[in-house]
């Protein structure tokens, strides 16, 4: 089968890997409908995190079941399906309490490599979740974002406690940080405060519900979210970065009393204990558990209720991954969908 391997700094290549296997009874393989090109996955291919040897990519996907393992119960052949980015039971305390990214028997989907014509999904039942119906072409795009970036979002926004008569201020203009600004709209927060400086994500910023765009950053943006906010700060803020600068600009940005949701992977971000404890905000992310949102998200998805899919602003075939890789890391384009 085709998959795409990473094999060093922006060297990404299309190549021919033997196709997936059963090895648990509690696998099922699947053949990817559609999969997609991550920020997190820019991370490697700028060599910001190691590739010692070439590296199977992808953790995103929809796909129609194929095979089933002997302990399979809750799938059969043909079903279509969506799942997290990270395998989980969905049965173990951890998961119970809503946090199934963290289940004591995870598997991170990056090991798999979901950018594939077919991959195996380990806790087949704990982790996808069929899709009713059959999806038109963008509501494909949205159940692909609700695998990852729409349920991290959601997360963020959650974690965050954005609600209703709630000021959100979303620091991150990427995917995750557009889909928190839906997220955040769909809770019922009554202002979105976006920091973007990039004019085509600032209109889908808007057109998913913000109400105002700052362009900038540090101590600037924070001073403009207090000169918006009559010197309070937001009630919630997200965090969709990862830097040290966005978690200092989220922090900053918040109330006391306030919430920041962080998704963004951190990379060399550190706290000062001095400045957290007089921030007096709540602090709650990490990877976010999209198994818990992904029933609720379909519905909306498959309802018309929301439209994520709108963040895939480049469509590719899955020999063009190379191609799909560079726009994103020039910013050319948002999030990539790559078709097989």
């Amino acid at each position: 089968m085709r998959s795409v391997v990473l094999h060093g700094p922006r060297d990404v290549r299309v190549e021919d890997t033997p196709d997936p296997e059963i090895v648990e009874p509690t696998d099922a393989i699947i053949k990817v409908t559609a999969t997609c090109v991550c920020g997190s996955d820019l991370w490697p291919y700028r060599g910001l995190e190691p590739v010692n040897q070439p590296s199977r990519m992808g953790h995103e996907y929809v796909g129609v079941v194929d095979q089933i393992g002997s302990a399979v119960n809750d799938l059969q052949i043909g079903d279509l399906v969506v799942g997290s980015f990270v395998a989980s039971d969905n049965t173990c305390e951890i998961c119970q309490a809503g946090f199934q990214s963290r289940c004591i028997h995870q598997v991170m989907m990056g090991s798999v490599g979901t950018q594939a014509e077919y991959a195996r999904i380990p806790l087949a039942d704990g982790t996808l979740v069929k899709v009713p119906g059959t999806p038109t072409e963008q509501q494909l795009k949205s159940l692909l974002a609700a695998s990852d970036v729409l349920g991290t979002g959601w997360f963020a926004a959650v974690a965050a406690e954005a609600g209703p008569g709630k000021t959100v201020a979303v620091v991150g203009d990427g995917a995750v940080g557009l889909l928190g600004i839906l997220a955040a709209k769909h809770l019922g927060a009554e202002r979105i405060i976006a920091f973007s400086r990039h004019a085509d994500r600032q209109a889908l910023a808007t057109k998913f519900g913000a109400t105002d765009i700052v362009e900038e950053r540090g101590e600037g943006g924070i001073k403009r979210v207090l000169e918006l906010t009559n010197g309070y700060g937001a009630h919630s803020t997200i965090e969709a970065v990862g830097t040290q600068e966005a978690m200092d600009q989220a922090i900053g940005s918040t109330r006391a009393g306030g919430h920041v949701g962080f998704v963004g992977v951190s990379h060399g971000v550190e706290l000062n204990g001095f400045g957290l404890f007089w921030a007096t905000v709540s602090l709650l992310g990490g990877p976010a558990p999209v198994r818990r949102f992904l029933p609720e998200l379909i519905e909306l998805i498959m309802t018309d209720q929301i439209d994520p899919g709108q963040v895939f602003d480049l469509t590719l075939p899955i020999e063009q991954a190379a191609e799909g890789y560079k726009a994103m890391d020039e910013r050319r384009a948002t999030k990539v969908m790559l078709t097989l």
